[in-house]
């Protein structure tokens, strides 16, 4: 039995199937090429909106080329357009650039995605939600990767100002606390592309049991947005195949802060709460 081993590159992968896809899937897969620098953060919802396409036809086009699904089409995507710049992958620091120029420029870059993310913000939205997270009975936050790092930040800034709150890195986990929500509860779900099954699926299931939702997130067009009570946008998005995630990380810090901020003027025990609970930990610290 002869063994065929393909390249990893997508677009390779492309090549050598072109003549052998079915009209649909050649209409996506000459889009991929002509549009890889915007493919790569597209979800899968509007890849197929901008080829006019349904996301079973997407799903089709990464099996026949023998990926396991978008995401690791994506992330092979990535890798051949990466390899078109001068940058190296693991820092974003560009070839020849020294240390401050690197540092002045990611500054730079962080400072306009905190801007645009402000921009973006939508105070009456952000209120309504902070209405209904002061007066639920427990709110759970659910993202995975770094998206599940900033989760559980916030929730230590709930429970600070006396608010029940939780979150959890296993996703099993995660799903039974969501099924258990008392009535009235509130989920957040954050994912900057949108599109991260475990995080869209404890949504979805949130939304099942009729908790009040929240998807925070880069893509207005992706799957978490369908089970979402409310949608907040971020301004950033994390590359797949690289490290650099500060952009992703401050955006979402920056809007739960203004979710947090609009939160305290709906609990005015708040103030109080945070020297009780600052009082708790004080025999913590020399």
């Amino acid at each position: 039995m002869t063994t065929v081993r393909l390249p990893s590159s997508a677009l390779d992968r492309i090549r050598l199937h072109g003549q052998a896809l079915s009209p649909s899937l050649r209409r996506v897969a000459e889009f991929v090429v002509q549009h890889a620098e915007t493919v790569v953060h597209q979800t899968i919802t509007e890849l197929a909106s901008s080829v006019g396409v349904g996301e079973a036809t997407i799903t089709r086009l990464c099996h026949k080329l023998e990926f396991a699904g978008f995401h690791a089409f994506k992330i092979a995507l990535a890798s051949d357009v990466a390899g078109r710049g001068h940058a190296h992958a693991s820092t974003g620091r560009a070839t020849g650039e020294d240390a401050p120029s690197f540092a002045t420029r990611l500054v730079r870059q962080t400072t306009r995605t905190l801007e645009d993310t402000a921009r973006l913000s939508d105070p009456v939205l952000l209120d309504t939600v902070a209405r209904q997270m002061a007066r639920a009975p427990r709110i759970e936050l659910t993202g995975q990767g770094n998206s599940g790092l900033v989760a559980q930040y916030f929730v230590h800034r709930l429970m600070r100002i006396g608010l029940s709150a939780a979150t959890y890195t296993d996703p099993h986990l995660a799903a039974v606390s969501i099924s258990t929500l008392p009535r009235g509860g509130v989920v957040l779900a954050l994912s900057s592309s949108g599109g991260t099954i475990d995080t869209v699926q404890h949504l979805k299931l949130a939304q099942a049991h009729g908790h009040y939702t929240v998807a925070i997130t880069h893509h207005a067009s992706s799957p978490v947005t369908r089970y979402a009570s409310a949608v907040l946008f971020t301004a950033a998005q994390e590359d797949p195949l690289t490290d650099k995630v500060l952009d992703t990380l401050t955006s979402q810090t920056l809007l739960l802060e203004l979710l947090y901020t609009q939160l305290l003027t709906h609990r005015p025990e708040s103030h109080a709460m945070l020297r009780v609970t600052a009082e708790s930990v004080v025999d913590k610290k020399y």
